[in-house]
């Protein structure tokens, strides 16, 4: 009985070294390119990793600052000149270099952000996710916390708001005359 079980046991840990091996196998001959999609597997794997990079006392960090009006503002502000570049005005991702990183910057506005605690929005934001394009970020506490009431805002972001950011990030990335100062330099490559 004792050596069925065993034999059972090492003819599992064997199969699933093979499907990893067929996986792997797959993904090389492939190739890889930062325009595919992740596939679900490695959607979960990184959210998994990602939570577990959360420490319990974040998790449960609630914010200190209310969503007051110039509060969101500041939010809004500071989003749209370091944030939107990858993230766009509104949340989507779908900016001028979004699309372009693995894995693709989320939907701010959806349920996958959205359900986040306030604790967790602000550690990915103080420490950026390793692997990604996303990273830590090097401003005070309260401009994190600032992100955190503005993050949760997006789902209600309205026009006269998103027109208020293009003035700080504009979303064409072909209008060059609003992508690079009078030095030249494109906006976010001053160092803050």
């Amino acid at each position: 009985m004792k050596s069925s079980r065993t034999v059972f046991w090492m003819l599992f840990v064997v199969l699933i070294l093979v499907g990893a091996a067929a996986y792997g196998l797959a993904l090389v001959r492939r190739g890889f390119s930062a325009k595919e999609r992740p596939s679900q597997l490695e959607t979960a794997v990184a959210r998994t990793v990602r939570n577990l990079a959360i420490s319990s006392d974040a998790k449960t960090a609630a914010n200190p600052l209310p969503p007051s009006v110039d509060n969101l503002r500041e939010g809004r502000e500071h989003f749209a000149d370091h944030c939107a570049f990858c993230h766009a005005n509104d949340g989507s991702g779908q900016s001028e270099t979004g699309p372009n990183l693995y894995p693709k910057p989320p939907d701010l506005r959806q349920s996958q952000t959205q359900n986040l605690t306030d604790g967790e929005i602000f550690s990915i934001i103080a420490n950026g996710v390793r692997l990604t394009g996303m990273p830590a970020s090097g401003h005070g506490i309260d401009e994190n916390w600032r992100l955190v009431l503005f993050v949760r805002h997006l789902p209600n972001l309205t026009a006269a708001e998103e027109k208020e950011m293009k003035s700080i990030h504009p979303d064409d990335a072909h209008d060059e005359e609003h992508h690079h100062d009078e030095a030249g330099e494109a906006p976010g490559a001053q160092h803050h």
